[in-house]
């Protein structure tokens, strides 16, 4: 979906004219127009307001045009409700909320990551604890968190 439908969508959903919508968002009733007739987009600092005050990510307002993934433990990031938060609530489109929540790490290490994705993934192959834990180890070190 296209940012300009993505802002009119959010505007609707919560019941609010083009105005009362300005008014939230410290900007003209004439912006937000632009912004769903497609003219113009918001700027970061909008971006960053909508998002924390409509609970949406800055990547769902652009229209998700990256697929996000947790650097810390490689899950899909695919709906705002799985993406972290930093301690004052605004989004970490970085983490999931399980690996970072309100600002801290919840794996101090990686091993201590490792240790539960071998006891706690599924094992269709039947691999050793030794070989699952090599192939996590494996994935985990291309991410950003653990490089």
């Amino acid at each position: 979906m296209e940012m300009q439908n993505i802002l009119k969508q959010l505007r609707e959903n919560n019941h609010l004219t083009q105005e009362q919508m300005a008014e939230r968002l410290m900007v003209t009733r004439q912006a937000v127009s632009r912004w769903e007739n497609g003219e113009t987009q918001p700027n970061t600092e909008t971006l960053k307001l909508l998002s924390s005050e409509f609970n949406v990510s800055i990547n769902t307002l652009l229209g998700s045009p990256r697929q996000l993934i947790c650097q810390c433990c490689g899950m899909p990031l695919n709906e705002d409700t799985i993406i972290s938060r930093e301690k004052d609530g605004s989004y970490n489109e970085d983490y999931c909320k399980w690996c970072y929540d309100k600002g801290e790490f919840v794996y101090k290490t990686k091993e201590s990551l490792l240790d539960y994705l071998v006891e706690q993934m599924p094992n269709p192959e039947n691999l050793s604890a030794e070989d699952r834990r090599s192939q996590f180890d494996s994935c985990l070190s291309q991410l950003k968190h653990w490089k």
